[in-house]
């Protein structure tokens, strides 16, 4: 709440815009607060944000971090918007009822604080559903960001690409940016895509994925808020919720989706797989801080959207009780893995 205190406030701007290292009275001169609170609270404050790592008080001042830098409004991989929504009273809200959701037949904590689940909430909030996908358009601008870094080799070589329920093409864009050889088309409902504009190789097509897809040589299926699912030339990419999407089902439903994924590809031999992109618990190559953050996500799930983060055995499960044959994790995506699965 300290750090959704300090964006609200805009200090990382400030402290940005300052250009050097900013005396505490610089800073409260420049904030819009009552300077009655100022010194001595706006001291407190910043304690223990400088002490979490999120600013550096040098000689001369206070200082941003690389973490405080991803906080700046103008930043291009900014998640100003991602923290500020995690922290919006209706997502803090069903915290407040996790002990009372153990007790009841209700499906999430949510549920139980709001009467239905998140996402028909989202549907009838247009506030929250904007502050939602603003968040998750944030965070996969700085994963896609790494994976067209670090990942580059599974889109070389495609043709066409149609990124299904795309929504305003956040994903599609940052993949024809990359790849101005690949002809990209978002395909999403009628009101979601009208009046968005294409490029070059970017273009929106209105439709319904429950009755017929366009052709390419991948496709991405978006089946929620910001998840998608890629077909590449035989080869699905699955990113999950702020590019996730496994971790927000049980495994029952994970198993009916992969198994759907398995009829749209070809078999091993032939170039076939799924590829994952999502948390793997214990992973050995992260530190404490990351293994803890990523206990926290699995809570996240279990409060919001009934599902949950899986460790190395529970994806193995789920892989075989989907009829795949084999299975490669490559943990280079900090907090998550890219999963390959083969039929």
């Amino acid at each position: 709440m300290s750090l959704k205190c300090a964006i609200q406030l805009g200090i990382p701007d400030i402290i940005h815009s300052h250009g050097r290292a900013m005396t505490r009275s610089d800073l409260v001169n420049a904030l819009p607060i009552n300077k009655s609170k100022g010194h001595e609270c706006i001291y407190r404050l910043m304690r223990i944000l400088i002490h979490a790592g999120i600013f550096i008080e040098g000689e001369e001042g206070c200082l941003l971090t690389p973490t405080s830098r991803l906080l700046l409004k103008n930043e291009p991989l900014s998640l100003a918007l991602f923290v500020q929504a995690q922290l919006d009273p209706i997502l803090m809200d069903p915290w407040h009822s996790l002990g009372e959701w153990f007790a009841n037949g209700d499906s999430t904590p949510f549920a139980t604080a709001h009467g239905k689940p998140l996402f028909d909430y989202a549907g009838d909030d247009p506030r929250l559903n904007r502050i939602f996908n603003e968040a998750m358009e944030s965070d996969a601008r700085l994963i896609m960001s790494v994976l067209i870094k670090n990942g580059k080799r599974v889109f070389e070589g495609l043709t066409s690409l149609v990124d299904v329920g795309g929504g305003i093409g956040t994903v599609a864009k940052a993949i024809s940016n990359a790849f101005p050889e690949l002809k990209c088309s978002v395909f999403d409902l009628p009101h979601v895509v009208e009046g968005l504009e294409g490029g070059n190789n970017l273009s929106y097509i209105a439709g319904d994925m429950f009755k017929s897809l366009p052709s390419a040589d991948a496709i991405l299926l978006k089946l929620c808020f910001n998840c998608l699912v890629v077909c590449v030339d035989g080869l699905i990419l699955w990113f999950d919720d702020k590019q996730w999407i496994l971790h927000d089902w049980s495994d029952e439903d994970c198993a009916k989706i992969l198994k759907k994924c398995k009829e749209a590809i070809p078999s091993k031999e032939n170039g076939g797989k799924v590829i994952v992109i999502d948390t793997v618990i214990d992973n050995q190559k992260g530190d404490d801080k990351s293994f803890e953050t990523q206990l926290f996500l699995d809570v996240v799930m279990m409060v919001h959207v009934s599902g949950k983060e899986r460790n190395e055995q529970e994806w193995a499960k789920l892989f075989s009780d989907a009829g795949f044959s084999d299975y490669k994790i490559s943990p280079i995506l900090g907090l998550r893995s890219v999963i390959e699965v083969y039929p």
